[in-house]
């Protein structure tokens, strides 16, 4: 047995002297020194008593050291566990009790507020600051760069990942080996990744997009990335001539069509455009096509599942769907309380199987049983339908279904077409208490910069295209919508501000 998602990487490398990573300030690593570099990490983290299975908790800003301690945590045989930059101490509180992890690394900035926590569960406290110093890399600074890889096999766990806890208490999502080596190789080929290819890399990397999508396609792929610290639309318009590839957030787009300077002629070299994380509107999927000639790819994942589906790399990139399901991934539609297998074009819960698919939730037996159907398939709480053409579509969470007066509302239908109105960024259709009709349909709609809207002009054009029940009884105009970090729209936070909107 070996270790198995560091062979698979190894296997795929080109030469040693070939860049991996480099920063907007020209510093740049080899696969050589990649591999040298998490050397050293993984024998600093085993002389701070790190064990195979070993949890290693991470909360610290993005940095090629970061990266580093990925590789580094699961060459030792531990399990990387990255926390969001955006967490608090209450909420870091939490996952560490939950993980009891070996290690705890955070910032420097954060060394008070979280030694308290790591003493709890006896975990050592390292840190690791922005510019890749701290006392993680003073370790790592004298320790060999040749390390024996510790043994793992494929259903071992590489990695837990916390969902975002919307709706009651976070839970971890344990990923083995396999679940991210499956995936990557299946989206190198997928998405046609070669060795030529240089990935624009703008993303966080405590989630699964930037962490696993970008950084294991791009390891596996023996590419290249250009590695920013967060998005920096000045630094992202500088440096796209140097790339073949992008992978953002819709968000990104929005922001990049925003500006001027961006234009056809800055793209025209570029192979590949790909958003996920968040639902990417038609219209901005169609101002995108008709302003560079490229049709941003849209695939579909979750924390628990790496990717599910994927738009085609040769075919026809619909807006609005998010492609076909992965070679390897069964995907089917169900009704979410029986669990029948529905027909092509009803809408249900979303339920998939494959390699991709999580091991379970951590410390979490009758959750993880609660969300698997007796034929193993995964219940995802996704809602969503697949056309006759095999294209499959995200109509919402099963959480935001709306139900008013006995009849179900899917906000995605709504919103699609509050997004053609002129003038409208972006929108977000929400479900909140209707004394008579249990939920009243609530449309909250974001300006494009310099536009003006008006509550009662926007439901207009919905009265012909809509039934009644499905338009919106109140329309709320606001400057923006409330997003995380990975850019998805609040709805929770929304319902929250808006729940007394019926009341009187």
């Amino acid at each position: 047995m070996t270790n198995h998602l560091i062979d698979q990487i190894r296997a795929r490398l080109g030469s040693p002297e070939k860049t991996f990573i480099e920063t907007p300030a020209g510093t740049a690593l080899s696969y050589g020194d990649v591999f040298a570099r998490s050397a050293q990490i993984a024998n600093a983290l085993v002389g701070l008593g790190v064990k195979p299975g070993d949890r290693v908790a991470v909360q610290v800003e993005k940095s090629p050291e970061a990266l580093m301690l990925y590789l580094g945590t699961v060459r030792a045989g531990a399990v990387f566990l990255p926390l969001n930059t955006a967490y608090t101490a209450a909420e870091i509180a939490y996952f560490v009790g939950d993980a009891e992890p070996r290690v705890l690394i955070a910032d420097p900035a954060n060394m008070l507020a979280l030694g308290e926590i790591a003493t709890r569960v006896g975990a050592t406290l390292e840190t690791l600051d922005a510019a890749g110093k701290g006392s993680l890399m003073s370790r790592a600074d004298v320790a060999s760069s040749q390390f024996a890889d510790v043994e793992r096999g494929p259903d071992d766990l590489a990695a837990i990942l916390y969902t975002s806890g919307t709706t009651g208490r976070s839970k971890g999502a344990m990923l083995s080996h396999e679940n991210l080596a499956s995936n990557a190789r299946t989206l190198v080929d997928y998405w046609r990744f070669t060795p030529d290819d240089v990935l624009l890399h703008a993303l966080p990397i405590f989630h699964t997009h930037g962490l696993f999508v970008a950084t294991n396609v791009t390891l596996m792929a023996g590419g290249s990335m250009l590695f920013l610290p967060k998005f920096d639309l000045a630094e992202m318009l500088r440096l796209l001539p140097r790339a073949t590839a992008m992978m953002g957030v819709p968000t990104f787009y929005t922001r990049l069509l925003g500006s001027k300077d961006f234009t056809r002629e800055l793209v025209s070299h570029m192979r590949l455009f790909i958003s996920g994380s968040a639902p990417l509107s038609a219209e901005v999927h169609k101002e995108f096509e008709a302003r560079t000639g490229h049709a941003i790819l849209e695939r579909y994942g979750m924390t628990e599942t790496n990717m599910n589906t994927s738009n085609p790399y040769e075919g026809d990139r619909r807006p609005g769907t998010v492609g076909f399901p992965l070679p390897g991934v069964d995907l089917r539609i169900a009704d979410p309380d029986s669990g029948a297998v529905l027909a092509k074009g009803s809408v249900g819960v979303i339920e998939v199987k494959g390699p991709n698919v999580f091991k379970g939730y951590w410390r979490m037996p009758e959750k993880t049983a609660e969300e698997f159907r007796a034929d193993g398939y995964f219940i995802t709480g996704d809602m969503g339908m697949i056309d006759d053409r095999g294209y499959v579509s995200i109509v919402g969470r099963s959480k935001d279904l709306i139900i008013t007066g006995g009849f179900n509302v899917y906000p995605a239908e709504v919103e699609a077409l509050i997004d053609e109105i002129p003038g409208v960024a972006e929108n977000a259709v929400i479900g909140v208490p209707h004394s008579d009709f249990g939920e009243g349909v609530v449309a909250v709609v974001a300006a494009k910069p310099g536009a003006k809207l008006d509550a009662a002009a926007i439901q207009v054009p919905l009265a012909g295209k809509l039934a009644k029940f499905k338009q919106p009884k109140v329309v709320h105009v606001v400057d923006h919508l409330p997003r995380n970090t990975m850019g998805k729209i609040q709805k929770n936070v929304l319902r929250d501000i808006y729940k007394d909107t019926f009341s009187a």
